[in-house]
């Protein structure tokens, strides 16, 4: 309890600080948000989107789950997206990984990590199919970073295959889709790869509307 009580502190601490900078910090974030991005990250507490990125609230819609994840089935991530996309307008979604990510290292690994093997199946799709490369890596650790790198950029292929991007795409000429990838050694960002309306969607993945 004594964890939950410095949190508590920490709190009040902080929003005293914002106060004092400016006393209609909270009245004014209160009233609405309009958020330039979306965030798609891992949720890995070394991680914290708006501190790695410099941003105040109210500037980055986020969401996060583990080895941050674009799966078609998944509700939550689809609703958060239609919701960014279609209402909040953002002109710029970000899926983010990072080197020696434990979720990507797990889908390399042939144990059983019960519930979650269904979560990271995903990412062995992606193992499978750049199998032959990543082999060709000597180290370990590169062979995870470079897994890390090709997931990242699959997970943006995964963003342009859904409905909700390519109508937005059509209609508002946006959003654009960056897959960036994070290093906890040095904290600076790498983008791999960036998506926008002029993306060639294959013929299997596209909707016409």
């Amino acid at each position: 309890m004594e964890k939950i009580k410095k949190l508590i502190l920490e709190n009040k601490a902080w929003a005293s600080s914002k106060i004092q900078l400016d006393e209609k910090y909270f009245e004014n974030m209160a009233e609405d948000q309009n958020p330039e991005y979306l965030w798609i990250g891992c949720a890995d507490s070394r991680v914290p989107p708006s501190e790695i990125t410099n941003t105040d609230p109210g500037e980055m819609f986020v969401h996060r789950n583990i080895a941050n994840l674009v799966v078609h089935t998944d509700m939550n991530l689809l609703s958060v997206l239609s919701y960014a996309v279609e209402h909040l307008k953002v002109r710029h979604i970000i899926v983010c990984g990072h080197y020696n990510c434990g979720g990507v290292k797990a889908a390399m690994s042939p144990k059983s990590l019960g519930m979650l093997n269904n979560w990271v199946r995903n990412i062995k799709d992606v193992y499978s199919v750049n199998k032959s490369e990543i082999d060709l890596i000597k180290s370990n650790v590169d062979q995870v970073n470079r897994l890390v790198e090709l997931n990242v950029i699959d997970q943006i292929k995964n963003l342009a295959h859904t409905s909700i991007i390519q109508q937005a795409w059509k209609e508002q000429k946006q959003p654009y889709i960056h897959g960036m990838v994070y290093d906890l050694k040095t904290g600076i960002l790498k983008n791999m790869q960036s998506l926008g309306p002029d993306y060639a969607v294959d013929e299997a993945h596209r909707y016409e509307f």
